[in-house]
């Protein structure tokens, strides 16, 4: 299979799991406070990377790996998990699209300045009109509006595009789901403090939704959809690969159409297809 083929697939299955992160961190936060959330989803893929990196008798990264490495952790291990968990107790996750819609975009930037990559004039056009059309479409639905809550998810969208960014570039070197692991490994012994420090005084009120919201949040937003995202980012190029983000609100509304028997409205679908329209264009130019 061409390289870039694979790249694209491979960016589109962990689009799909990450598509479910929000809506599940907005279960857990009910129950779960938000640090302690953070923590205890980083600390339980953190140990199942340990497990993997063993098990696959993984060399240590170098030296030089470990700047790069710490600004994976930092931007996807802590700060767009933290981040959205404080904001999701301010805003909704349907809010919480306007700022998913601004993701490509970010990744894409990061992508040219950690990168080294050089999008064609037209990828920023297609780029720019499949983020407007998502943000205006989730604008249009509606939601709660907090300065708090949108500057949280602000903060939120810039650190992951630049942890995506670096750890799609590091992955050419050490692999995607090597990158994650030693992120969340790197992580571990401050995140292992931090779950005993705000460990709950009791558990009695959580419900089994939220338990299965940690634990999708822990494993698969947290390290099985990396395993996918930074392996097709750094085949299929970080700016180009990085515009599926924009399906990953309409992958929602179909599993809630799906799941929850939600409607699915004419505009939906329209602006669906106007903005795989503009995947399409952008990955004609990504690269």
């Amino acid at each position: 299979m061409e390289r870039s083929t694979s790249g694209w697939i491979n960016g589109l299955i962990g689009v799909i799991i990450f598509s479910g992160s929000l809506p599940a961190t907005r279960v857990a936060v009910q129950a779960f406070d938000p640090v302690f959330l953070t923590v205890a989803r980083a600390g339980i893929a953190g140990l199942v990377g340990v497990g993997l990196l063993l098990g696959f008798r993984q060399r240590r990264p170098a030296a030089g790996d470990l700047g790069s490495l710490a600004i994976v952790a930092l931007g996807v291990v802590v700060g767009f998990p933290l981040l959205t968990a404080l904001a999701l107790q301010h805003v909704t996750s349907a809010h919480s699209i306007v700022f998913i819609g601004l993701l490509p975009l970010a990744t894409a930037i990061f992508g040219v300045i950690r990168g080294g990559e050089r999008p064609k004039p037209a990828f920023w056009a297609f780029s720019l009109a499949g983020s407007l059309l998502v943000a205006g479409f989730a604008l249009a639905q509606g939601g709660t509006a907090s300065p708090l809550g949108d500057g949280l998810m602000l903060a939120a969208i810039i650190v992951c595009g630049l942890g995506y960014a670096e750890g799609a570039k590091l992955s050419r070197r050490l692999g995607g789901w090597q990158v994650i692991s030693w992120a969340l490994v790197l992580s571990l012994p401050l995140m292992a403090v931090l779950c005993v420090v705000y460990w709950p005084a009791s558990f009695a009120a959580v419900t089994a939704p939220a338990w299965l919201s940690l634990g999708y949040v822990a494993l698969f937003s947290m390290l099985i959809g990396f395993v996918f995202w930074y392996r097709g980012l750094a085949q299929g190029g970080i700016a180009a690969v990085g515009q599926l983000q924009l399906l990953q609100p309409f992958f929602g509304l179909a599993l809630a159409a799906g799941l929850l028997g939600e409607a699915v409205t004419p505009a939906m679908l329209l602006v669906t297809v106007a903005v795989i329209g503009c995947v399409a264009g952008a990955r004609r130019f990504g690269k």
